[in-house]
């Protein structure tokens, strides 16, 4: 707008100043100059003196439990441990590093249990929420205890790394006022056997850090790692008793009273629509940035089996991924599946506790000290709780069945559960012939006295606080991204381990996921004793209807070489041979298409070939194919034709094959159980050693510069 009689200038800045400065040449003019005036001030005035925000704006728009959940998360306020020990009254700080939730639980329990035993004001933290220099800020009326976990080749856990990293770049004397005990989580069938807790002590060590006791280690090879724990904080104990003088309220673990760390409150005011019914969610980390895609709910596009055996089952599963653009997927990533508990489990618990008329409650989940994370979601359902959130079908340790009894209905299933619990020995013969999961083991002793049918004082909250959070199973993808990019495969061995018993004669253990699968494939579930598992296909509030599963992608480093002409070897056991299924296929597509291949070697173990021999026919197909660059070597180590083999034996018997390879500059790939692994290793190094007139230490550096430069890599479990 325009007015007469003024020069034509734009109002900012010295605006007000030009309007004060024109003479108006009439009524008007001076009018429009006070209304000019009068607007421009209430702008600016905007906010201070009218329209003023209210700051309880946000309150209509949250839930009303929106506040015990930001409270129940554990959200720090501050990324400097030293302050938040202080600030919250700690005494002793259970640090944490852990890749599948183990040594998670094993920090939150002995929280607990510290608190109960020696009444210490006890925080478990997890190791990626805090700066690590704070650490060195800890003053010396602190204690700190690092339960680390090993996998991979030696690797920390994810939410571990950082801290890892900068305990090697710290100066020496740094943690002088830092006393410290460690114990740690590994596998002997791996190389480095709990490397990150040695590495981690020595860094302590260097830094002038004080050890109270023996660095502790679990070995998972042994099947020990919850006694290994239990032993080691029985010694933990004798440290703060006699080395440091703190009291213990009793030695006896059922005299302990249990003093919750949640609140769990039934609450049947919350809308229905506001609870978490079941579909999964990351854990609090989420692992390393970028690392996990979204979980969604994957159609099953086809299953078929792959066994000729009428006694084990193994799956060849492929989805579709064509409705979830946001999902992609690369050669050699893995598939993670969520798995749903069997309905038999759930339902055991929900009538144990008395919940069978009230499982759709609503529940509230809280924490009650400001240190502890929720670990599942909440508003939730008690039967969603026990479905889809935590492991109940998972077997339960001597820890928690000496906790269970300070619960018992009556004092002769009390004197039961003490008695199976107080002597090691005892407990594990039981469990070798007992398939004891938490609801099983109530039932088992509800039989001691008739009198008693329910475990109605056993709190909700105990058990949200033992038993572990319901977790991905990661399986390798067995198709390749360039030939099958919105259908990735999977290969599941459903697992039942078996355990012999008097009566019944054989107990079977089902693996979670896999018989999910199973089931979930439309082929007959597992049996435990007289049942049928069976699961609620349809997920929370029918998510998963129609044959969907709820699955992720994570990403994998174990990958193809950038150059298809460089030579691979490849050795695998049973359906270790998975992601190299999708390798092959891949290598195939791009000779096809006239790109050069290098020379594929696939050294392939299994029981018979006549029974587990899996994918038998596309290898075969794929070798003719291929011609001269695709070479399978098998080894069958049940087959009555042929003399029992193992893959490693058949790696020493190519050692001219496998010298000449490596020095093509070959990459190494093995996949399969880490003791395989351990012994293809050892059968390498020993080639290495031979051909190159080495010592044991100059191949123990090629090896490891050869997983440096990822020229050998591996994909095992335990």
């Amino acid at each position: 707008m325009e007015f007469p009689h003024f020069k034509h200038r734009a109002l900012h800045g010295d605006g007000l100043k030009l309007l004060g400065q024109a003479a108006p040449s009439s009524f008007v003019d001076a009018l429009a100059v006070a209304t000019i005036s009068l607007l421009l001030s209430a702008y600016a005035l905007r906010g201070y003196v009218w329209d003023r925000p209210n700051p309880y704006q946000h309150l209509w728009f949250e839930r009303p439990q929106a506040a015990d959940a930001e409270h129940a998360s554990g959200k720090t306020t501050t990324r400097n441990i030293a302050e938040k020990a202080q600030e919250l009254g700690k005494d002793v700080i259970v640090f944490w590093g852990s890749q599948s939730g183990t040594a998670e639980g094993f920090a939150a329990s002995l929280a607990q249990d510290l608190h109960r035993h020696f009444q210490l004001e006890v925080m478990a933290v997890d190791l990626s929420d805090y700066d690590p220099d704070s650490i060195s800020l800890l003053d010396r009326t602190k204690i700190a205890i690092f339960i680390l976990s090993t996998y991979g080749e030696g690797d920390p856990s994810d939410n571990a790394s950082i801290f890892c990293d900068w305990l090697t770049r710290t100066k020496e004397s740094s943690l002088s006022s830092l006393r410290y005990a460690a114990f740690g989580l590994g596998n002997s069938d791996y190389q480095h056997y709990n490397r990150v807790v040695d590495q981690v002590a020595a860094g302590l060590q260097r830094c002038g850090a004080e050890s109270l006791m023996s660095v502790g280690k679990a070995d998972a090879r042994r099947g020990t790692t919850e006694e290994d724990f239990f032993t080691w904080k029985e010694s933990l104990y004798n440290v703060l008793r006699e080395q440091l003088g703190f009291a213990e309220s009793s030695r006896d673990s059922l005299a302990a009273q249990y003093q919750p760390t949640l609140k769990v409150v039934e609450d049947d005011s919350l809308d229905l629509a506001d609870l978490h019914d079941g579909n999964p969610v990351h854990g609090v980390d989420g692992g390393k940035p970028g690392a996990n895609s979204p979980i969604k709910g994957l159609m099953i596009k086809q299953s078929r089996e792959l066994f000729q055996s009428s006694s084990r089952n193994c799956l060849h599963i492929e989805f579709d991924i064509s409705n979830v653009p946001e999902l992609t997927y690369k050669t050699g990533d893995h598939l993670a599946i969520w798995p749903i508990n069997p309905d038999q489990e759930v339902d055991r618990l929900v009538a144990l506790l008395g919940f069978s008329e009230r499982r759709a409650t609503p529940i509230l989940i809280s924490s009650l000290d400001a240190a502890i994370k929720v670990k599942i979601p909440s508003p939730t359902s008690i039967d969603a709780l026990f479905r889809y959130y935590l492991e109940v079908g998972a077997p339960v340790s001597r820890a928690t069945v000496q906790g269970l009894a300070n619960f018992a209905p009556s004092p002769a299933i009390k004197d039961f559960l003490f008695n199976l619990s107080r002597d090691r020995d005892v407990f594990a013969e039981f469990t070798s012939r007992t398939h004891v999961t938490v609801g099983r083991l109530l039932e088992l002793a509800l039989k001691v006295d008739s009198d008693v049918s329910t475990w109605q004082d056993l709190p909700l909250s105990y058990l949200v606080e033992i038993l572990p959070r319901s977790q991905p199973r990661y399986y390798s993808i067995s198709s390749s991204s360039i030939t099958s990019p919105r259908s990735p495969t999977i290969t599941v061995l459903v697992a039942n381990t078996e355990l012999s018993a008097v009566n019944p004669p054989v107990v079977s253990i089902p693996g979670l996921a896999s018989n999910y699968l199973l089931s979930l494939s439309g082929s007959q579930g597992a049996t435990i004793g007289s049942e049928k598992l069976t699961y609620a296909l349809s997920g929370p509030s029918g998510a998963l209807a129609g044959g969907l599963a709820h699955a992720h992608i994570r990403r994998s480093k174990f990958k193809l070489p950038a150059l298809s002409s460089c030579p691979i070897i490849m050795v695998a056991a049973g359906t270790g041979l998975a992601p190299f299924r999708a390798f092959v296929i891949e290598r195939a597509r791009l000779r096809m298409i006239g790109k050069p291949v290098g020379k594929m070697l696939l050294v392939f173990g299994c029981r018979r070939p006549d029974e587990d021999y899996i994918y038998r026919d596309e290898l075969e197909q794929a070798s003719q194919s291929l011609g001269d660059c695709f070479q399978i070597v098998t080894a069958f180590s049940r087959a009555p034709e042929t003399p029992k083999a193992y893959v490693q034996d058949r790696v020493r018997e190519l050692d001219t094959e496998i010298s000449g390879l490596i020095g093509d500059d070959a990459s190494v790939y093995i996949c399969g159980r880490a003791s395989m692994a351990r012994e293809v290793g050892k059968a390498m190094g020993e080639i290495i050693r031979a051909e190159r007139g080495w010592e044991e230490g100059e191949t123990l550096d090629w090896s490891g510069r050869m997983k440096r430069a990822r020229k050998w890599q591996e994909d095992v479990w335990g």
